[in-house]
């Protein structure tokens, strides 16, 4: 019956989420990242070990239903024979021209290499055919000449396929375009499970973009940001020469791989800051901004490569970056500037507000605004590249609204556990599925993977920092942790044919090897060095609830309830916060009075709210 089958489609689906929600809490319980176990889960209970999620749903539709390889592909095009729905589609898109390759077959010929099939077809012509070439052909006497050259780099000129490679065949590339013509299809309508993963990565970033602190990027700018170059460069070329010597080209196999290595994981980095009291210390923010800048650089390479799909255009490969530049630049000029007065002054103040409301219609505006933020600032990059690099400058527009932290909150009541859901999806099966698993256990991948991932992976930013006096190694450590964009980058590029599976699984036993050491080793650096010079114990003013001069907001909503009572009681606490939130400035009551040294001061003389504020300890 349909109605049984869709059953048990459904309590599949449902025990695999219960296993991947049970990865996860297993794995916090022990202080470790869920990544790695989640990403184990999704491997023994995806298509591949255990089945017990179907290939209907984890693999794209084009995959399962387009062959592009036929045994009999050579002797249907030498007799003009039908090649079949999905290749001789390939044939009419004119991705492949057959006349470029007689000639390399021709020379193929006279080098004693080719195949019976062209030696027929060109053994009545080949006085003629010589008489042409010595003739009235000078290229074609040049590629005879170098034909080892021609033939480990084929005629770039009619034998590259836009996205696709260099062939030397004409059934080589009609088989190559249709596998990238299968790949695009699949990137343009991928399997849901790929589509809620990346949908929540997507999520993820935007959040990322919401801490970032302008005015400590200020402070601790210049250094951190050579920290940040330092860690997204070397672990790029670093990465690309070792795949090099691996035995694979430098593009795109080299750069696929370091860029999946360049980006840091800001979010290990500002928990185990928070946890330790030392976030607002400078080598703290030096630390969160380093990661902020490396994931800024690490998106304008993961926009230059996808952009690096075929032929160098310099459109697409320069001018479209250098666009995606100024934009984020004037973006974040606008998130200091415009967006504050025209949300916090403007906008908000005129809606209306109705009592018994759940959440303020104040903050269902702001809520919605972020959301259209989002998809434009999201479909504009997409346009020059990529679209989370928008999401991410869409999240930076809203870090300096007033009160501190408010449109975090917002966000986070809003979205926080279906975006953990999605990133646990992400893990499970959008990475998870892509794993060849006899591939990521052969011993040659994990040797590669071991190397790569404690060189280029680890090391090179373990040592970005050196400059940084007696913080350089919790610096370095805390460059170290890889998250959500790393594995993004290495799958989209694996699912754009510019990782093959072998290499895949080596970027991916790297990506394991700082995921997996990083926290630990990055908790142990960072309280050592706490305690070496007298830092952390950040002491709660327990009758204001003020340090340092900013207020903690304490945000309920990213506490899991367990009872439908507790939900309730932040519901009814949140609405009392709002208002309390709406008389609080951003510094102490002296400030509020115009009365502390250096109060900003408006043209009315009455004390001036800053903007942005440095984020509070308690709140990261």
């Amino acid at each position: 019956m349909g109605g049984a089958s869709s059953y048990l489609a459904m309590l599949a689906i449902a025990g695999f989420l219960i296993a991947t929600w049970l990865a996860s809490k297993a794995s916090k319980a022990a202080g470790i990242s869920d990544i790695v176990l989640v990403i184990t889960t999704g491997l023994v209970l995806g298509p591949d070990v255990l089945g017990l999620i179907s290939k209907e749903y984890t693999v794209c539709e084009q995959i399962r239903h387009v062959d592009c390889h036929d045994t009999e592909l050579e002797y249907k095009v030498a007799n003009n024979l039908p090649l079949g729905e999905a290749l001789g589609r390939i044939a009419e898109m004119e991705y492949c021209h057959k006349e470029d390759y007689l000639h390399g077959e021709h020379h193929d010929d006279h080098g004693g290499s080719h195949d019976s099939h062209a030696a027929d077809s060109h053994a009545n012509d080949t006085h003629a055919a010589d008489s042409h070439a010595a003739d009235s052909h000078a290229a074609d006497s040049h590629a005879a000449d170098s034909h080892a050259d021609m033939t480990e780099h084929g005629d770039d000129s009619h034998r590259r396929l836009a996205g696709g490679g260099s062939y030397h065949t004409y059934e080589e590339c009609l088989e190559g375009s249709c596998e990238a013509d299968i790949s695009t299809q699949c990137q343009l309508t991928p399997d849901v499970f790929t589509l809620i993963g990346h949908a929540g990565v997507a999520l993820m970033i935007f959040e990322s973009g919401m801490h970032f602190d302008f005015d400590q990027a200020k402070i601790v700018g210049p250094w951190a940001c050579v920290v940040a170059v330092l860690g997204t460069f070397t672990p790029l070329f670093s990465g690309a020469l070792l795949t090099m010597a691996y035995g694979y080209a430098f593009f795109p196999y080299g750069v696929s791989a370091g860029t999946a290595l360049a980006p840091t994981s800001v979010g290990i980095a500002l928990r185990l800051l928070g946890e330790a009291g030392v976030l607002s210390e400078n080598f703290g923010q030096a630390i969160i901004t380093a990661a902020f800048v490396d994931d800024i650089l690490s998106l304008v390479l993961f926009n230059v490569l996808f952009s690096l799909g075929g032929e160098f255009d310099f459109f697409n490969v320069v001018a479209k970056p250098c666009i995606g530049i100024v934009f984020m630049l004037a973006a974040m000029y606008a998130a200091m500037t415009f967006w504050p007065w025209f949300i916090c002054d403007f906008l908000l103040p005129k809606i209306p507000e109705k009592e018994g409301m759940k959440v303020p219609r104040a903050d269902e505006a702001l809520f919605l605004l972020m959301i259209v933020v989002l998809l434009v600032y999201g479909t504009i990059t997409y346009l020059l590249g990529t679209h989370l690099w928008g999401c991410f400058i869409a999240g930076m527009t809203f870090a300096c609204l007033r009160p501190p932290h408010h449109a975090h909150h917002v966000w986070v009541r809003q979205t926080k556990r279906m975006t953990s859901w999605m990133i646990r999806i992400f893990f499970a099966c959008t990475v998870a599925f892509s794993i060849p698993i006899d591939k990521l256990m052969s011993f040659d991948a994990f040797w590669k993977g071991s190397i790569m991932g404690i060189g280029p992976c680890i090391l090179t930013k373990v040592c970005c920092a050196p400059f940084m006096g007696k913080a350089k190694w919790v610096i370095g450590w805390a460059m170290v942790g890889r998250a959500e964009f790393a594995y993004l980058i290495a799958q989209m590029a694996a699912a754009g044919g510019m990782l093959d599976q072998d290499m895949f699984s080596i970027v991916i036993w790297s990506l394991l090897y700082a995921t997996i050491f990083a926290p630990f080793i990055f908790r142990y650096v960072l309280n050592k060095y706490i305690a070496a010079e007298g830092l952390g114990g950040i002491q709660k003013n327990a009758d204001d609830d003020v340090i340092h001069g900013v207020t903690e907001f304490q945000d309920d909503a990213s506490v899991e309830p367990s009872e439908k009572g507790e939900v309730a009681a932040i519901d009814v606490d949140y609405k009392a916060r709002m208002a309390d939130l709406e008389d609080i400035k951003v510094s102490t009551a002296a400030v509020e009075e115009g009365t502390a040294p250096g109060a900003p001061v408006a043209q009315n003389g009455e004390p001036s709210a800053k903007c942005c504020v440095p984020f509070s300890r308690g709140m990261m």
